[in-house]
C-alpha cells in the first residue's frame, strides 16, 4: 500500500465517526495540556527564582579566595592561567583591595568634593563587560588614570562649602514604594563622571597621589564586590605606579579572583574543579541549586498529575480503535482476501490512533500558548505594552508561566507515543482475525 493511499485511509477512517474521534482526541488534548500547563508552571518557578537570585549578584561567577592552607599557593598570575584554562570559564580577574588607612578622594576647583573613605581596588579592567559588570554610563577604563565607579559612589562625596550636617546627600532620602523598594534617588552634589578626580594616599613610606579620571559607572552587584555599590576600580598598572611599583614584573598576591563562567549550569563543575586545587570558593550555586532541586521536584509532581490524564485519554483511543474494528471487520477481511499484507493492516491502524495523539498534542500545544500567555498578561497587568513580555519573557520580566520549546516538542512526541501505545492492541487484534468470519461478518 502507498504512503498517500494509506494516508488518505486513515482520514477517511477518522472522519467516518466525526464525533467519537473528537470526543477521543479531546481527552488526549486535555491530558496533553494538563501536563504542558502544569510543568509550565514550575519553569516559571524556576525562573521567577533566578531572577530574584541575580537581584542579589551575578549567578554565574566564583570568587576564589586566599587558601588556608600554606602549602597551597598564593593567588597570583600563575593561578590565574590556570584558571583561565579550565573547561566553561570565560572570563578571569584578579583583585587587590586598597588596604590603606588614609585615602583621600577630591575634585572640583581647590578640591571642593571630597571623599574622606574610599573602597579603591585594582582590577583587570580590559574584561569588565566579558566578565559582566553593567555600566549605567560610560564606559569601561582604558587609558592610564582612567577609572570605573561604583553605582553609589558620588554619594561619598562632601561638599566643604556647606555647613555641616548639610555637606552630603543621602541617597536613601529617595521616594519608596510600599513594598520597601526605592523609586527615586536623590541627585549627589556632584556627578563624578568626566570630572578631575586627585586620589591621595598615605603610608608609612609616604604620601602618594595619582589623578583619576573616571570614565563609566557600574550597577551595584553585591556577587562581583562591594566597589560596584560605592568604590572606585583601577587597573594593577595604575596601583603600581601609584605607590611607585615601577617593575611589572614583580609578583602581586591578590585579595581574590573572580571566575565568570559561560552558562549557570557550568558554576558547579567549576567550583568543584577549583575546590579540588585547594583554593575556598564562594558562589550563588549554595543558594540556587537547592531552590533548583526544589523546583524540579514540584516540576515531577505537577507533570505526573498531567500524565495520569494523557493515560487515561490513552484508554479512550484504545476503546475507540477496538470499536472501529467490530464497525470494520468486513472490511479487514476483504483487505486480506485481497492480497493486502498484514503489516498494512497493522500500519493503517497505528497511524489511526498516532493521528489522534499527533492531533491532540499539536492542538494542546497551541491553547497552553495561549493559556500561558494570558496567565502572565494577566498577571502583570491589562496593557498591550506586557503582551511581547508575558509570551517572550524579558531581564526584569518574571512570568507565572513558561514555556519553553523543548516543552512542547515532548507534549507532542509524547501524545504520539501514547496514540501509537494505545494502538498496538487493537492493531494485532484486527490482524488475527479470520478471513472466513470477516467476510461472514454483517
Amino acid at each position: 500500500m502507498r504512503r498517500q493511499d494509506l494516508f488518505h485511509l486513515c482520514a477517511q477512517n477518522l472522519l467516518r465517526k466525526k464525533t467519537r474521534t473528537f470526543l477521543t482526541t479531546l481527552g488526549v488534548l486535555i491530558g496533553c495540556c494538563s501536563i504542558v500547563i502544569t510543568v509550565s508552571l514550575g519553569v516559571g518557578m524556576k525562573e521567577t527564582q533566578e531572577k530574584a537570585l541575580s537581584e542579589l549578584g551575578d549567578l554565574t561567577i566564583i570568587t576564589v579566595n586566599p587558601p588556608q592552607n600554606s602549602q597551597t599557593g598564593a593567588l597570583d598570575d600563575h593561578l590565574l592561567q590556570q584558571l583561565r584554562e579550565i573547561s566553561g570559564v570565560k572570563a578571569v580577574t584578579p583583585k587587590f583591595t586598597l588596604d590603606i588607612d588614609s585615602v583621600t578622594l577630591s575634585a572640583g576647583p581647590d578640591h571642593r568634593y571630597v571623599a574622606q573613605w574610599t573602597n579603591i581596588v585594582a582590577m583587570d579592567v580590559s574584561v569588565m563587560e566579558t566578565m559582566g559588570y553593567r555600566f549605567l554610563e560610560g564606559s569601561p577604563a582604558t587609558k592610564p588614570g582612567d577609572a570605573v565607579i561604583g553605582q553609589y559612589m558620588a554619594y561619598n562625596l562632601k561638599d566643604t562649602l556647606r555647613p555641616e550636617g548639610d555637606d552630603m546627600v543621602n541617597r536613601f532620602d529617595g521616594d519608596w514604594d510600599g513594598f520597601g523598594n526605592q523609586i527615586s534617588v536623590p541627585a549627589p552634589y556632584l556627578d563624578p563622571i568626566g570630572q578631575e578626580f586627585t586620589l591621595e594616599v598615605k603610608t608609612r613610606a609616604g604620601v602618594f597621589s595619582m589623578p583619576l579620571h573616571p570614565v563609566g559607572m557600574v550597577k551595584e552587584d553585591y556577587s562581583k564586590g562591594n566597589e560596584t555599590v560605592d568604590g572606585v576600580m583601577i587597573s594593577l598598572d595604575d596601583l603600581r605606579r601609584l605607590l611607585g611599583q615601577a617593575d611589572h614584573n614583580i609578583p602581586i598576591s591578590y585579595d581574590s579572583i573572580l571566575v565568570k563562567t559561560s552558562s549557570i549550569s557550568q558554576v558547579s563543575g567549576v567550583e568543584g574543579k577549583i575546590n579540588a586545587m585547594g583554593y575556598p570558593t564562594e558562589s550563588m550555586e549554595s543558594v540556587r541549586k537547592p531552590l533548583e532541586k526544589e523546583a524540579q521536584h514540584r516540576q515531577m509532581t505537577l507533570g505526573s498529575l498531567g500524565a495520569i490524564s494523557l493515560f487515561v485519554a490513552a484508554l479512550g483511543i484504545i476503546n475507540t480503535m477496538i470499536m472501529s474494528i467490530s464497525e470494520r471487520t468486513r472490511e479487514i477481511g476483504i483487505m486480506k482476501s485481497l492480497g493486502c499484507p498484514v503489516s498494512d493492516i497493522r500500519i493503517m491502524f497505528l497511524a489511526e490512533a498516532g493521528a489522534i495523539g499527533f492531533i491532540g498534542g499539536v492542538s494542546a500545544c497551541v491553547i497552553s500558548v495561549i493559556i500561558s500567555v494570558a496567565v502572565n498578561f494577566i498577571s502583570m497587568g491589562p496593557s498591550l505594552d506586557h503582551l511581547i513580555p508575558a509570551l517572550l519573557g524579558g531581564e526584569d520580566v518574571a512570568r507565572i508561566s513558561v514555556i519553553p520549546p523543548w516543552l512542547l516538542l515532548f507534549a507532542v512526541l509524547f501524545s504520539v507515543l501514547i496514540g501509537l501505545g494505545a494502538g498496538c492492541y487493537p492493531a494485532n487484534k484486527a490482524v488475527r482475525i479470520s478471513v472466513l468470519e470477516a467476510i461472514k461478518s454483517e
